[in-house]
């Protein structure tokens, strides 16, 4: 009995089984050999890839030597209370590649808490991390500012989802005037 199966399902076999198709071909990529000698040179074709000429390693050196030490701004909550005043006192500039690190204290209204955090000096995303055990009204210790405009514009993520967060924004203190005015004013002509 099981012979005179045999001849019945290998037909059933071969139907079921994979037949080749024209739908897949592997991309093989052209190349052009050299002419020969008695043939013309046609134009040739070079391909490019895109060569980025952005150094973020160099730019995150440059942000490490000329970023502004001291930062004032507002902190805005999102569960609808006051606007807050904001300083930023920036102790210590470091960078390690194209990240730059940076270890300050942060005052949010009369509240004084440490502060570490990353800037990545390709993309601008920073990465604040408040220390304190209370950083401030509104907020609650173990949040961070993210942001992706550097120091200048940041949201409070809050360490439970329920916490409502809140917009951090800083700008550049101007230097003292009393620095400016020791320095004699030069004629444009």
């Amino acid at each position: 009995m099981p012979l005179s199966l045999a001849p019945a399902a290998l037909p059933l076999l071969l139907a079921l089984a994979p037949l080749p198709s024209d739908a897949y071909r592997p991309i093989v990529p052209a190349t052009r050999s050299a002419p020969a000698p008695n043939q013309a040179a046609g134009p040739l074709l070079i391909e490019s890839s895109a060569v980025e000429t952005f150094d973020p390693v160099g730019r995150a050196g440059l942000i490490r030597d000329q970023m502004p030490r001291v930062w004032s701004g507002s902190y805005v909550p999102f569960d609808g209370t006051a606007v807050l005043p904001v300083q930023l006192a920036i102790e210590n500039v470091s960078s390690a590649g194209q990240m730059v690190v940076v270890v300050g204290q942060i005052r949010i209204a009369d509240q004084v808490s440490p502060v570490q955090g990353n800037l990545n000096a390709k993309s601008d995303q920073l990465d604040l991390l408040v220390l304190g055990d209370n950083p401030g009204p509104s907020m609650e210790a173990g949040g961070s500012f993210q942001g992706v405009q550097g120091l200048s514009l940041a949201g409070w993520n809050g360490a439970r989802l329920t916490a409502m967060g809140g917009r951090l924004q800083l700008v550049p203190d101007a230097p003292s005037l009393r620095s400016s005015a020791a320095e004699p004013i030069r004629g444009l002509w």
